[in-house]
């Protein structure tokens, strides 16, 4: 779950490039006779931070799981970099608390091989206060170091953080996209983000891509796009001054739909 290694897909698909780490084409992801992912397009490149946004349900989710590697029951074209490296920080991890184990345990318990980046990674995620204390008893913020140093550990070329700022305070959040930034610059890799916050958002990411039922509705570089009409039109007119929106590009024509045949 915290790391893993991708080897690229047999079939044909967008190109990889010396940059690119993962690209997607058309890609479409039924559950039951119900699209979550709609044709959709995207690429993430080495040093580039690129954020999903969008309503719950949007298939933000799903769309990491299916760039990670995690999800391969997919319509459309997937292609990995050789050998890539990927490091997985899920939205939700819970504890059973009728087993004790230490932070230290838990980030022991990975695969073998993937400890030569410990001092890295316990240092990078700043958790070294936290190896002896029990995983039951840290904070929200304080286990999202933890599993973060933990994927840390393979030193990925691709690091996926599923909602890494939920139920963190303003302060939190804060310090907490400051370190996927010095993560990013440290290891040269991409980053995936899952964001509902797009002040931090402006400040923290190369490309954002906004997600609707399934389809990306825009895409863009938050700094060249504040406050557009359609994207108000979405999220509604009460998103403040401050707060980050992104350009429109439509993926899809009004109507299109998924074809299931």
């Amino acid at each position: 779950m915290f790391g893993l290694t991708v080897g690229r897909r047999a079939s044909a698909g967008p190109a990889v490039d010396d940059d690119t780490l993962v690209a997607a084409q058309r890609l479409t992801v039924t559950r039951g006779q119900q699209p979550v992912l709609c044709n959709v397009d995207v690429a993430v490149k080495a040093g580039q931070v690129v954020t999903l946004v969008g309503p719950n349900g949007s298939g933000k989710s799903t769309l990491v799981q299916v760039l990670t590697g995690l999800i391969r029951d997919h319509q459309g074209q997937v292609r990995h970099r050789d050998g890539l490296r990927v490091g997985y920080v899920p939205q939700h991890f819970r504890i059973d608390r009728n087993l004790p184990i230490t932070a230290r345990r838990f980030m022991k318990l990975a695969p073998r091989g993937r400890h030569g980046n410990w001092d890295s990674a316990v240092a990078d995620a700043g958790v070294a206060h936290l190896l002896e204390r029990p995983m039951q008893g840290l904070s929200g913020g304080e286990l999202r170091r933890v599993l973060l140093a933990r994927a840390l550990l393979s030193r990925p070329h691709l690091l996926a953080l599923d909602e890494p700022a939920a139920g963190l305070d303003q302060r939190g959040q804060g310090e907490l996209y400051r370190l996927i930034r010095h993560i990013r610059e440290r290891y040269g890799c991409g980053v995936l983000v899952v964001s509902h916050d797009l002040n931090l958002v402006m400040a923290a990411t190369d490309q954002v891509l906004c997600l609707s039922e399934g389809h990306i509705l825009c895409r863009g570089a938050p700094e060249s796009v504040r406050a557009h009409p359609e994207y108000l039109a979405l999220f509604g007119s009460h998103l403040g001054p401050e707060t980050a929106v992104f350009p429109h590009a439509h993926d899809h024509e009004p109507g299109e739909h998924c074809s299931h045949g």
